[in-house]
């Protein structure tokens, strides 16, 4: 953060990422009509897309862990706005735009490598673990801490487990079900009604 021409890369690099043209796909949308159902009460995730509010899932019920590419924080202040302003402001001719309202650094409003992750997130994300009754852990190794201790909170409160994974998880021998395959074909079939 402190080499500006570094942080002049990384806006123009922003610009034209694929990621700006990403859509949900079936397994967003399985989790989201799980949601309109009423059988959703938390989404934890570690993707910093959006693409389950894109998909219909509730933000209150989103906790993006790992912060969002979609907004960016001034590091002076805490301001945050949407991203694509400040991309705005870069295709205007600002190599490196500065907060607004105080000048300080902006960057996105994901968690950058030795970046500590918001205590109250995780804390809010862990309880909801712990109130779980079926928890299903999608598309994770499970290897990376804080978040893959939610599955040892919703075992201990009893939740069943179910994890669908291409590779073999931690917790693969705690976990009442485990499913490989694409999510976008097996959730949604895991999940309808």
């Amino acid at each position: 953060m402190t080499d500006p021409e570094l942080r002049k890369e990384s806006w123009k690099a922003r610009l034209g990422h694929p990621a700006w043209n990403a859509k949900p796909n079936a397994g967003h949308l399985a989790l989201a009509a799980l949601e309109r159902r009423g059988k959703l009460h938390a989404l934890i995730t570690q993707n910093i897309d959006e693409l389950h509010q894109m998909a219909g899932n509730s933000p209150d019920k989103v906790f993006e862990v790992h912060g969002t590419m979609r907004k960016v924080v001034c590091m002076a202040c805490g301001m945050t706005a949407p991203m694509q302003k400040a991309l705005d402001r870069v295709r205007a001719g600002e190599e490196d735009p500065p907060c607004r309202d105080c000048g300080g650094i902006l960057k996105s409003a994901t968690i950058s490598f030795g970046q500590a992750l918001v205590p109250e997130l995780i804390e809010r994300a862990m309880r909801a673990a712990a109130e779980a009754d079926l928890f299903f852990a999608v598309g994770t190794s499970l290897r990376v801490y804080p978040v893959a201790g939610a599955v040892e909170l919703a075992n201990a409160a009893d939740a069943r487990i179910v994890i669908l994974n291409a590779e073999p998880t931690p917790f693969d021998e705690i976990a009442h079900a485990v499913f490989r395959g694409p999510i976008g074909a097996t959730l949604p079939q895991l999940l309808r009604p």
